[in-house]
């Protein structure tokens, strides 16, 4: 056991890699009012789909295609609810894992940049110099956009499991350092470690809604 050891995707039981399960195990949490009445929890989540389907019209533009938004919003959910259940005890964080990240974020991506290349040729190209750039800093900013949109797939997927493990880290450390305290100390630690724990609840969240719209907004720049 280690300190990296809450990140194992490997069971201890049969030594395989059964805490992947932990992706879909949201579903569970889910009462069965939900799926077959209006309940409390439908109606928050009607509400909370709505503002979001209403804000990514706005960053698709008047070039989206119907039902593009439910892509993003189904990509928000699922994270979302990855980053919660990382919060509690003994359940596996999915998204603090490169494999699950980039699986998301690089079909995405490209998706994205083959749809721009073969539909919209002209437009990818003058994305790449941006406007009133000197005539002598162009080939620098080809290069540098160009690079930039080859390690978006990377630096987005990376940003997620970064500020998941970052949190996690913290939170480990200090409970590791309780054992030798006195009782005053123990209460101390503890109530940062809410604190702690309020602010990683913020950071799913937060985390969440930046994946969802930095993947909203690399699509609209191909339309």
């Amino acid at each position: 056991m280690n300190l990296f050891s809450i990140f194992d995707p490997t069971s201890s039981i049969f030594n395989y890699s059964f805490n992947w399960i932990s992706t879909m195990l949201g579903i569970l949490f889910i009462p069965q009012l939900y799926w077959f009445s209006l309940p409390r929890i439908n109606i928050l989540m009607m509400k909370i789909s709505i503002n979001i389907h209403n804000e990514l019209k706005i960053l698709l533009g008047t070039n989206q295609h119907k039902g593009s938004t439910l892509i993003f919003l189904s990509l928000f959910f699922l994270i979302i609810f990855n980053n919660f259940l990382g919060l509690f005890p003994y359940i596996f964080t999915s998204t603090s894992h490169l494999v699950l990240t980039l699986t998301l974020a690089l079909p995405l991506w490209l998706s994205f940049i083959l749809y721009g290349w073969i539909n919209n040729m002209n437009h990818m190209f003058a994305h790449l110099v941006p406007q009133n750039t000197p005539l002598i800093l162009m080939p620098f900013m080809v290069l540098i956009e160009t690079i930039s949109n080859m390690i978006r797939a990377f630096t987005l997927s990376v940003r997620l499991t970064a500020n998941m493990i970052a949190g996690h880290l913290l939170v480990t450390l200090l409970s590791s350092t309780g054992v030798n305290m006195s009782f005053s100390l123990t209460m101390f630690l503890i109530l940062i470690q809410m604190l702690l724990l309020t602010l990683e609840s913020a950071v799913s969240i937060i985390q969440s809604y930046v994946f969802m719209v930095l993947s909203t907004l690399y699509s609209s720049e191909v339309n």
